[in-house]
């Protein structure tokens, strides 16, 4: 296993890659290999929103309460840990650089890594990954927006069967975007080579890390009717390399929804595991509990047999769980309370700090419940950001956590502190949303001549920080003459990005990578994260020129560039950095958070139970 060193200064600047932030543990004998797994042992830990989808690529799943999991049952070329550094996982497989002109990257598969069911991991499952998350195959100029359901955020049973549609949101200007040509695929099926059309700056990470390869043979089973694993593999193979439209359209769909549930499915197969833990239990809306893999042969191998992950949205119930040895470790969205509560448990490490995650609330330009699509106008857009309290909510929501050190957070591409951040943020235009101005926005909407605008803001209506949110941004919004109405939901992060929900929301973005270029995902037209039908060519451009710029200063100044056209356009408005507050029981060892997702599950396979925590 060989780790890439980076810098802290670089980390903070690039970080980038966003994804939608949202038992007492009992002892056991050690097995009798060599892999440290301690027979019978078990831990629980807490999170605030429950698993959804075993997909996380795809624009409904790509939540971190669905990648928490995904990264520890589906392994991968590389992973980041908590300096935080770019590890290669030589045990999964190595990737190489075979030509710089054209940039040539060639994956290998390690000889002996399967599948939970035994089947082997080979080029059937890379290609169809390729394929996805390039969407060189997909039908020209499709569009899914009539056909996802406005309740729930998935597509409709309406949804055309005879499209090629993979929704991994990507663009031809980015990752595997820019590899056009379908990957040679080795003769002994182990190893597929990739060209890109353009340099890429992130070509290391294009492949993702943990979490995001899935079982060809199950896709090809359930979309093609096949039976034989092997049948199946070799069906996703000739379709990719034969273009057959008739066999991707299905095989794209299944990709799409296929993995999605909420419960443990009746067909073990959609839960195949890859990496060092598989599923084992799942009752929808309470726990999941992970079971080391007995098929898994790499070199992250847990210590505790089974991981249990309880779903609790409100901070002081996890807390009370916590100090009841219901649980062992929480994390969850930090309020003032929580932290009151958890200083007073004994027993417990608390650890505290700043999160990559960082709050903001997003407009919809296009497709929003309001009939009137009210944000259309950017003088409407201008208007209700003047409304939005930022200090206010950090002042009362997150100073009472970490006192002087919350973070007011006024850029969209720079994380406070970072090279760059404080020249972009006195240039960006935010000082103008620095304080609320009623009066200014008032006459803005006098200038539109809307009157009485409706506006239905989404959030996390099971997150008692959310729910105080929405109130001080409803009171302040209300002032000037706008209706904001409750769009909350418990359900809010399968319904991001869907037509007709909602036209405002605020949430967490999470950094889950230290890629140059991943920002422009939520800003580019058509990017996975790309929520609110926003479309700017000038944003387009900054795109495509940072994904083949290699020089850091220039880096920079792209993303300062970026960032002065998104508050330029009114885009939206950012709020705060999270606070971090974890509390970990002294029956577990071995947790260390990451600033990146998934932060404290970043080494769950280093977790152990300790002394305190063994039977006797």
């Amino acid at each position: 296993m060989r780790i890439k060193r980076i810098s802290a200064a670089v980390a903070l600047t690039a970080a980038g890659a966003l994804a939608i932030s949202g038992c007492a543990a009992g002892g056991g004998e050690e097995t009798g290999d060599d892999s440290g797994l301690v027979e019978g042992s078990s831990i629980t830990a807490a999170w605030n929103q429950a698993f959804y989808s075993a997909n996380g690529n795809t624009s409904f799943g790509n939540a971190t309460a669905n990648n928490n999991i995904n990264y520890l049952t589906y392994d991968g070329f590389s992973y980041y840990n908590n300096t935080p550094e770019l590890v290669q996982n030589t045990s999964f497989g190595t990737y190489e650089l075979v030509e710089e002109d054209p940039l040539t990257v060639k994956y290998t598969l390690a000889d002996d890594v399967t599948w939970s069911d035994g089947t082997p991991i080979d080029a059937a499952d890379l290609m169809l990954n390729w394929a996805a998350l390039s969407r060189s195959l997909d039908t020209p100029d499709f569009d899914p927006s009539d056909f996802t359901d406005a309740e729930t955020g998935e597509f409709t049973d309406a949804f055309p069967t005879d499209v090629i549609y993979f929704d991994s949101g990507a663009s031809p200007d980015a990752q595997f975007g820019l590899v056009h040509d379908t990957p040679e695929v080795s003769e002994d099926g182990k190893s597929i080579t990739m060209v890109y059309s353009a340099p890429y700056v992130d070509w290391e990470v294009a492949f993702g890390t943990l979490g995001t390869i899935l079982p060809a043979h199950v896709v090809a089973k359930n979309a093609l009717g096949l039976d034989d694993n092997e049948e199946a593999k070799q069906a996703v193979l000739d379709a990719i390399e034969s273009e057959d439209a008739a066999a991707l359209a299905p095989i794209s769909a299944f990709w799409n929804s296929g993995f999605n549930f909420t419960e443990l499915p009746d067909d073990p197969e959609l839960y195949l595991a890859s990496g060092p833990y598989m599923i084992k239990d799942f009752v929808a809306d309470q726990y999941i509990t992970l079971t080391a893999n007995p098929e898994y042969k790499g070199e992250n191998t847990p210590n505790i047999e089974d991981i249990t992950v309880r779903f609790i949205p409100d901070p002081l119930a996890a807390a009370q769980a916590l100090e009841n040895g219901e649980v062992d470790v929480i994390s969850p969205q930090a309020t003032a309370d929580l932290k009151t509560a958890l200083d007073a448990i004994d027993g417990i490490t608390v650890q505290t700090g700043v999160e990559g995650t960082y709050e903001h609330l997003d407009l919809q330009f296009e497709n929003g419940k309001n009939p009137e699509n009210i944000f259309k106008d950017p003088k409407v857009r201008e208007a209700f950001l003047k409304t939005v309290p930022r200090q206010e909510i950090v002042d009362k929501l997150i100073k009472p956590i970490v006192g002087e050190d919350a973070l007011l957070r006024s850029s969209q591409n720079f994380v406070p502190g970072s090279e760059g951040y404080d020249d972009s943020v006195a240039n960006n235009g935010s000082d103008a949303f620095a304080e609320v101005d009623i009066e200014g926005a008032k006459a803005l909407l006098a200038e539109s001549g809307i009157t009485n605008p409706e506006v239905c803001i989404l959030y996390a209506s099971n997150n008692p920080r959310r729910v105080n949110e929405f109130a001080l941004i409803q009171a302040s919004a209300n002032q000037a003459g706008f209706n904001v109405t409750d769009c909350g939901s418990d359900k809010w992060g399968g319904l991001l990005g869907t037509p007709g929900a909602y036209d405002a929301v605020f949430f967490g973005w999470q950094s889950t990578s230290l890629a140059v270029t991943d920002w422009s995902a939520t800003f580019k037209t058509g990017g996975i994260n790309n929520m609110n039908f926003y479309s700017n060519p000038e944003i387009d451009a900054l795109s495509a020129e940072i994904s083949s710029e290699f020089d850091a200063e220039k880096q920079i100044e792209i993303k300062q560039e970026a960032d002065k056209i998104l508050w330029s356009d009114f885009y939206g408005v950012t709020i705060f950095q999270f606070p971090a507050v974890t509390g970990i029981s002294d029956r577990v060892e071995g947790i260390d958070a990451s600033i990146l997702a998934p932060t404290i599950f970043w080494n769950t396979w280093d977790w152990a139970v300790t002394d305190a925590g063994s039977e006797e």
